[in-house]
């Protein structure tokens, strides 16, 4: 990412590039009654939400035996975007997390009565000079909490804006310091069967491993995170600690996360052993790169209203962050390396 670019978004000049076209929009008045918000609307709680979606949280988040309000400062306004965010039902209760099972309701059916989120720990493991294992209430300490508006591609062909919480996951990396051989962090997910009914449909290797390179890593928009909608993560969006990298496919944004190594190779991670084929190492939402089985061209906003009618959008480069992110692959041909 070009350092100009960076700077420039947080002055608070949007890119254009990021903004839900106008027939996906509601007035303001409508956007909060239905429990949306925008970048920038900041209250006297911290967190830059309306009512109505704080409200919504509470419903919808109160399953989750282990959800309390997480408070975190309005993020910088260019490392948010304008889209309308999506009604919280949909994004905690459409989900894919296969170690609960493979249908979208099955995480939000299971995860919150089955999993445990406290004590959680995460090994800091590799090459580092200050490996460590931390508790997740540590690690929630490391940096200021933040809330990010970011679009969720998934690969499947659909997506949501999410307001999530957390901080730049750079900021855990300088603390840790990496040594100069680690080019790669590889990140894996709790795999415990007594809690995780999917795990018996063996659909991939478990746990699940996911990665990025370091440069990726320590990019501003790559969050560590702990929590949306103005509350601690559901145990359904991989509670009690995840990823959120929103310029790549969902499936790249871990969840549960219970180790964090530092390596000088590229890991090897779940899908791309799955299906090398169809899912590749960078796997960064591009609309010119089809899935073997579907385009990527056009993609349904869900969050908005009735599923069945979602709107469509065309798929943006790298979902929109293309502006910040490119830089990272200067000279790498994004059709070979998917």
């Amino acid at each position: 990412m070009a350092s100009s670019e960076f700077k420039r978004l947080l002055r608070g000049d949007h890119l254009s590039s990021m903004v839900t076209p106008e027939s996906c929009l509601s007035s303001r008045r409508t956007f909060l009654q239905m429990g949306g918000a925008a970048a920038g609307l900041q209250f006297a709680g911290g967190l830059g939400l309306g009512a109505g979606l704080v409200s919504g949280a509470e419903a919808a988040i109160g399953q989750s035996p282990t959800a309390r309000p997480l408070a975190a400062k309005a993020a910088a306004p260019g490392l948010s975007i304008m889209d309308r965010v999506a009604d919280v039902a949909d994004a905690t209760g459409y989900n894919n997390f296969y170690e609960f099972g493979l249908e979208k309701s099955d995480p939000a059916r299971y995860a919150p009565r089955m999993l445990k989120v406290r004590p959680w720990q995460v090994s800091i493991e590799g090459l580092v000079k200050r490996p460590q294992v931390v508790g997740i209430d540590d690690l929630a300490k490391i940096a200021p909490m933040e809330e990010r508006i970011y679009r969720l591609r998934c690969v499947e062909g659909w997506s949501m804006v999410i307001p999530w919480i957390g901080y730049s996951f750079s900021q855990l990396i300088s603390r840790v310091e990496p040594l100069g051989t680690a080019k790669f962090v590889e990140f894996v997910t709790l795999a415990d069967a007594k809690q995780m009914p999917g795990l018996s449909a063996r659909v991939l290797r478990w746990p699940y491993h996911e990665g990025l390179r370091l440069d990726e890593a320590q990019h501003p928009l790559t969050l560590l995170t702990f929590g949306m909608y103005g509350h601690t993560l559901p145990e359904q969006n991989g509670a009690p600690i995840r990823l959120v990298v929103p310029w790549k496919y969902g499936f790249k944004s871990i969840k549960s996360i219970v180790a964090i190594r530092f390596v000088a190779e590229q890991p090897s991670t779940s899908w791309s052993q799955s299906a090398p084929q169809e899912y590749g190492f960078y796997s960064n939402v591009n609309p010119d790169v089809a899935h073997p089985r579907w385009s990527q061209a056009s993609e349904r906003v869900l969050g908005v209203g009735n599923r069945l009618f979602a709107p469509r959008r065309a798929t943006e480069r790298f979902n929109g962050y293309e502006s910040l992110v490119a830089s990272l692959y200067q000279g790498l041909d994004l059709k070979r390396f998917y």
